[in-house]
C-alpha cells in the first residue's frame, strides 16, 4: 500500500509538472496511465527501448504533450508511464507511429503485465520555465 501511495504521489507531482498552461476545462486531452511489470532479466534492455521511444515521441510528435516513465525504488521492474496527448487523433497517430510500433515489438516479450488506465483530467498545470528550474 505504501508503494502504491508513493507511485500515486509521484504521478500527481508529475501531472503538475506537465503542461505549460492550466488545462482544467480541456476535455479533448487524452490522459492515460500505464502500469507495467517487466521481466527482471530484461529490465536494462527494456529501459533503453522505453527511453528511445519516449524521447522520439516527444521530439517529433506535436500531439504528444507529455510522456513520463518512473520505476518504483524498491521494485524497479514495476514501471508507471504517464501520458498526455493533445486529442484523440494525436493519440491514434502515436499508436501508428513507426517508433511506437518498434517499441511494442521490441519489448513484447519483456513486459509480463500491462494495465492501461483511462483518466479524466481535472487540472494539469506547470510553473512557467520549469525546465530551466530543474537544471
Amino acid at each position: 500500500m505504501k508503494t502504491l501511495f508513493n507511485v500515486s504521489s509521484l504521478v500527481l507531482v508529475l501531472v503538475t509538472l506537465t503542461v505549460s498552461h492550466v488545462y482544467a476545462q480541456d476535455k479533448n486531452l487524452v490522459v492515460r496511465v500505464a502500469k507495467l511489470k517487466i521481466d527482471s532479466l530484461k529490465l536494462q534492455e527494456y529501459n533503453a527501448a522505453l527511453k528511445e521511444e519516449i524521447e522520439t515521441s516527444v521530439r517529433i510528435e506535436p500531439g504528444v504533450l507529455t510522456l513520463y516513465a518512473v520505476a518504483e525504488k524498491d521494485n524497479p521492474t514495476s514501471i508507471t508511464i504517464f501520458e498526455i496527448y493533445i486529442n484523440a487523433d494525436a493519440f491514434k497517430s502515436h499508436l501508428e507511429s513507426t517508433h511506437f510500433k518498434k517499441y511494442k515489438s521490441t519489448t513484447q516479450q519483456m513486459v509480463l503485465t500491462l494495465e492501461l488506465i483511462e483518466t479524466e483530467p481535472i487540472i494539469l498545470a506547470i510553473k512557467p520555465n520549469v525546465k530551466k528550474k530543474l537544471k
